[in-house]
């Protein structure tokens, strides 16, 4: 069950690891290369380490960190397995770190290691032992592997077994080393490594004291950071092809840049006061918008380049999904990112951190919209191009944000256009109720349409946000959890799950009306839609109570973060949240 993954990050790639110690998905070596463990989706590669004798799961993370402790209760006693990604990470260079401890008994620990790169395809080939150090080829990566002398090859040299068996106390290293490139000299020194590890992540890691729920806040902030390349550029999840809901044919890659989920970790920075995910996201954002300008993509890799067409792979897929890589976001336009990033750039500018690039990006966003704000688009749930509400009051409140911190003037032209784009959609997208609609031909409800008055479209008490409010309380919340829309008369959740990043959308609309105990309900019915490890997916199935789709969903962390920190302050009725 997905409750039960826990994530390892270092910034340039991920590695999700299960109850029984097995990395059952990693890409190296970078977040969009071709997976080397890919069990998660159907292969038969492995690296587990597991107590060879009855146990009970559990684990928790070392706080505010991406190091994640195993904790095994056997027959005999405790084992723990402390695993991570060494930290700083390198884009080409992959360092897997897994710390084996017999903690009060003698125990005994079964290893397997079979990679096999290119999404099962190539496995390990030319495997030597050199002393007490292991070598191979996996596909075009070199592979080193230390600590495990004793392991006996199987499969042809396909993959390594180790058994060990460890005193109370006692303490076995294992690393593994991958590379696009020639590796080190030297193998990897693990106790160095763990300690440049550790203190990577503890001087990355802010307190939250001043916000509601720091713990959680702490753990949402090294999410965000784990997943967050040097190039600045954040990927949405570590993980692709997990459904939404089974055999719906919802299946997505998600291990790329989001423009959009990028601005929502920047204004969680902005709002809770961790300026590297503000300045990383101003950095990746304004390089796109320079570059691209009007033509920008709703995603981009990491380092920048475009998304790959979506295809198949020759695996079976998790229960109930299928097996794509690439993603057809790649041929979408969606209007409402260049709103984003002009409250991103606002954000930044109050903070004192933009700079003439920056301003030059968000010129270029602002062109954009007086260009194409009439054009359909894919909105934000990247459904069929239409004139969607939430987009064009997007880039309508992006326009007032940056024009309200822009020096000089303050841009007046970029508020008649604000004022424009507005009252065209207050003319065709109000419903005769007086909420937003949402388009001109969709009568619909949508959580997105609680972010106009959140983020100044509109003010936030303005009848037309206070209506859209009550609405999508009475119609689109269940038992305390929150939807994005109706799909035709099919009841709430039988379609999908609930998506978390509304549930804090709520919290925050109702924190900003001054309904402050409502607000605190939501925030912590909503964070508590996760497993042990404290990650979050999209959904969450309300019903059985599971977790659904990619995982861990960068934008539903930032909306925790930027949540926490707005409910710990009064509320902010009729100002926007900024």
């Amino acid at each position: 069950m997905l409750r039960e993954y826990a994530l390892l990050a270092d910034g340039e790639r991920g590695a999700i690891v299960g109850p029984r110690g097995d990395i059952v998905w990693m890409c190296a070596p970078r977040w969009e290369s071709d997976a080397v463990f890919s069990a998660l989706i159907g292969g038969r590669s492995a690296y587990a380490v597991t107590p060879d004798e009855r146990h009970v799961w559990g684990g928790y993370y070392e706080d505010a960190s991406m190091v994640w402790r195993h904790r095994w209760t056997t027959t005999s006693g405790i084992v723990e397995c402390r695993d991570a990604l060494a930290v700083p990470g390198d884009p080409s260079y992959v360092v897997l770190l897994r710390q084996i401890r017999a903690v009060d008994c003698s125990a005994r620990v079964a290893v397997v290691l079979e990679p096999r790169a290119g999404y099962d395809q190539h496995p390990m080939r030319d495997l030597r032992r050199h002393e007490h150090i292991w070598t191979a080829q996996v596909g075009p990566l070199s592979m080193r592997w230390t600590g495990a002398s004793g392991a006996r090859p199987r499969r042809n040299g396909e993959q390594l077994l180790l058994g060990l068996r460890l005193d109370a106390g006692e303490v076995c290293d294992l690393a593994l080393e991958l590379s696009d490139g020639p590796l080190p000299d030297c193998a990897v020194d693990a106790d160095r490594a763990w300690r440049d590890t550790q203190a990577g992540w503890e001087r990355a890691a802010p307190t939250f004291h001043d916000g509601l729920a720091p713990h959680a806040s702490r753990r949402s902030y090294a999410v965000l950071r784990g997943l967050t390349s040097a190039t600045g550029g954040m990927v949405a999840a570590t993980t692709t092809s997990l459904p939404e809901r089974a055999e719906a044919g919802r299946n997505y890659d998600y291990r790329y840049v989001w423009i959009r989920d990028q601005c929502y970790a920047g204004l969680a920075g902005a709002a809770a006061g961790a300026e590297p995910l503000l300045d990383d996201a101003v950095s990746f954002v304004s390089a796109r918008l320079l570059e691209h300008g009007d033509r920008l993509a709703p995603a981009y890799a990491t380092n920048g380049a475009a998304v790959p067409d979506q295809r198949h792979l020759d695996l079976d897929g998790y229960p109930g999904g299928h097996d794509i890589i690439g993603n057809w976001v790649n041929q979408q336009f969606q209007l409402d990112a260049f709103g984003e990033a002009l409250q991103l750039f606002a954000a930044a500018a109050r903070a004192d951190r933009v700079d003439a690039d920056h301003w030059q990006a968000a010129e270029a966003a602002a062109r954009a919209i007086e260009r194409r704000w009439t054009e359909p688009d894919a909105g934000i749930w990247e459904v069929e191009q239409r004139a969607w509400t939430h987009s064009r009051l997007t880039a309508a409140g992006g326009l007032r944000a940056i024009a309200e911190v822009s020096p000089g003037s303050g841009r007046p032209e970029w508020i008649a256009l604000a004022d424009r784009i507005t009252a065209e959609t207050s003319a065709t997208a109000l419903h005769q109720g007086g909420r937003w609609q949402r388009a001109p031909d969709d009568p619909g409800l949508d959580a997105a349409l609680l972010l106009p008055g959140m983020r100044g479209a509109v003010p936030s008490d303005d009848p037309r946000t206070t209506t859209t409010l009550g609405a999508y309380l009475a119609e689109l919340t269940e038992e305390g959890y929150a939807y994005r829309y109706r799909h035709g008369e099919r009841a709430l959740g039988e379609v999908e799950g609930s998506f978390l990043l509304c549930g804090f959308l709520v919290a925050l609309a109702l924190h900003q009306q001054g309904d402050v105990a409502s607000a605190r309900a939501w925030f912590e019915r909503t964070r508590a839609a996760t497993g042990p490890p404290e990650l979050f997916s999209e959904e969450y199935d309300g019903t059985q109570h599971q977790m659904r789709g990619n995982l861990p969903q960068a934008f539903v962390h930032a909306l925790l973060l930027e949540t926490a920190a707005r409910l710990a302050r009064g509320p902010s009725r009729a100002d926007r949240l900024h």
